[in-house]
């Protein structure tokens, strides 16, 4: 007793802080504790953005009878609309799956509800200047701060309950540049097209504008991916194979530092910055605000939906599989791009005829750019069907459906990502260069037995090749992950779990990790793509970063001393950690 005393005293006394909780100046202000700004603070935010600071209720609350903004219509419309994207793009807070808020409000009433696991403020951002009045808030009252766009991020870097959310939703303004480019600052003219959109824009809406000038961005395959995550990212794309990744065609951006400087970044100035924004990650370095892209001539596409497939109970499931995977740097080589799924069984997707309910083997929806005849395609996939026919005759099919559109724009619209959202699920993935996909078949099987046996299938996007590894992005290089520059695939499976069960959420990612270990043993120099990744990866500075890390986080250094960004898994995030209670805390 008398130690506890003495302790006691000694905590009082602010002697011996160790033995103490934190003092309020090691946590990110929280609200509900004295560090929390006033509501006469907040009441000036609002005032100094004209009135563009939001405080938002979570959009499930309309299910629920203790929250103010119950209302039954409207519950059953959300609830309708929870597994859109749309809904959630045009929603200020809400992301794209559920873990990420914490559960905190579904819109289902026998659930709990309370904006704990929410922004609690939103900057509307339409312009530059709301963006930096919402960084220099947070930076002068220590508060936690947020960006999103659209909530399409698979690692939950797009929510931070308890903080300051800067919405980049509103800064969608598009701009086509025709013939040159004058960038800003040094006056250098780059010769091409290109296109300058708002930080908030959408795939959907920077297609429609390129495709009026009958041109193409190397862009995402979803509609609302929003265009900051995704170059920040790296961005990989169907054209990639073709013009490096989304990062690699960037020649601009606009940009509002952590310090509130707004501040155009190019080869010729704020070259680090530069260099980091393109792929280093989201909400680390800035916010983009705006970016110019290069564009190029939109091709017309050959649309190839095929399957090479099995009965499942067939012994050569996995040599199948091992062996077309295994021919992918050579189709890369010979145009095809796109994204491919490898199963051990699967109710068919298509019904046609004589195919069975179910089958094993390899499937995709891939193109083939500025063709017009099926022998093409034929010419390319000739070889493989004869292989097919000569090691397991009368075992494996193979068919293909080709249509031809006159543009990407025409393709894309009917043949972008209609994944839903809502739910909770994690990712991993890797990046396989061409030793581990021609260099031992066997090891190959092994890896790819082991991905793909707990959840029956993983995803094995065409996405790399020689346009990424052979790409020169302005200034000579950029924050990319050096895999990329060997990378041939990017391989990713998922899976699922259910709300209010951290058993099963925990078993999701045990399953995940060890599933993808001998992906990683078979690429131990590679990694994994930031944007659709395993969030728990051990070493993730050099698996999302490699040999750029050490630049990386110098550059955070510099630009953000005291981190007013912050996110996980991000450069330069080690000083910090979430507790328990939500709050952002020194370690």
């Amino acid at each position: 007793m008398l130690s506890f005393n003495f302790q006691l005293l000694l905590c009082l006394a602010g002697s011996v802080c160790g033995l103490c909780a934190p003092p309020p100046e090691s946590c990110k202000a929280y609200p509900g504790t004295s560090s929390w700004p006033s509501a006469h603070t907040w009441a000036a935010l609002n005032q100094t953005l004209n009135g563009r600071l939001l405080r938002p209720s979570p959009p499930g609350a309309v299910c629920h009878p203790s929250q103010s903004t119950y209302n039954t219509s409207q519950c059953s419309q959300v609830a309708d609309e929870w597994k859109t994207y749309e809904f959630h793009v045009a929603n200020p807070i809400s992301v794209m799956w559920d873990k990420f808020d914490n559960f905190t409000c579904l819109p289902d009433e026998d659930t709990p509800c309370s904006p704990a696991g929410y922004p609690a403020y939103v900057v509307n951002a339409s312009t530059a200047e709301h963006v930096k009045i919402g960084i220099d808030f947070a930076r002068k009252y220590n508060v936690r701060l947020n960006v999103k766009n659209t909530g399409h991020d698979y690692l939950g870097r797009s929510n931070s309950p308890g903080s300051l959310s800067i919405w980049t939703h509103n800064l969608n303004k598009i701009t086509y540049n025709k013939g040159q480019y004058k960038l800003n600052g040094s006056g250098k003219i780059l010769q091409g097209n290109s296109i300058t959109v708002g930080g908030g824009s959408e795939m959907w809406d920077i297609y429609v504008a390129a495709d009026k000038h009958h041109e193409v961005i190397v862009g995402g395959g979803g509609k609302t991916v929003g265009i900051g995550g995704y170059i920040t990212g790296g961005g990989h794309s169907i054209f990639a194979p073709k013009y490096g990744l989304a990062a690699d065609n960037v020649w601009e951006m606009e940009i509002v530092t952590p310090g509130g400087d707004i501040v155009i970044a190019n080869e010729d100035r704020h070259q680090d910055l530069f260099w980091a924004m393109r792929g280093g990650g989201g909400s680390t370095f800035g916010i983009i605000t705006s970016v110019t892209i290069k564009t190029h001539p939109s091709p017309k596409i050959m649309g190839i939906a095929f399957m090479m497939f099995t009965d499942p109970n067939e012994s050569i499931v996995f040599d199948l599989i091992t062996y077309i995977v295994s021919q992918i740097p050579s189709l890369m080589a010979q145009g095809l791009s796109g994204y491919n799924l490898a199963t051990k069984n699967m109710t068919t997707p298509i019904q046609i005829p004589g195919i069975p309910d179910r089958i094993a083997g390899f499937l995709g929806s891939i193109v083939l750019q500025d063709v017009d005849s099926p022998d093409a395609v034929a010419k390319i996939f000739n070889p493989i069907n004869e292989t097919l026919h000569e090691r397991w005759p009368d075992k494996v099919q193979f068919y293909t459906l080709l249509t031809q559109y006159d543009s990407w724009l025409a393709w894309f619209s009917q043949n972008y990502d209609t994944n839903q959202a809502g739910g909770s699920q994690y990712l991993v993935s890797r990046l396989l260069d061409g030793e581990a996909l021609t260099g031992n078949p066997q090891k190959l099987k092994s890896a790819l037995q082991a991905a793909i046996t707990p959840s029956g299938t993983i995803s094995v996007f065409m996405v790399g090749g020689k346009g990424v590894q052979e790409a020169k992005p302005r200034g000579g290089s950029n924050a990319v992950n050096p895999a990329w520059r060997t990378a041939y695939v990017h391989a990713l499976t998922s899976e699922p779990f259910g709300p209010f069960n951290k058993t099963a959420e925990n078993n999701a990612k045990a399953i995940l990790d060890k599933e993808f270990q001998p992906l990683r043993d078979l690429t131990p120099k590679s990694g994994a793509y930031i944007n659709e990744a395993f969030p728990f990866e051990k070493n993730f500075q050099q698996t999302f970063w490699g040999s750029n890390y050490a630049r990386l986080l110098r550059i955070k250094r510099e630009v953000d001393p005291t981190d007013v960004f912050w996110c996980a898994p991000c450069v330069g995030n080690e000083r910090w950690e979430v507790r328990q209670d939500g709050k952002l805390c020194k370690k």
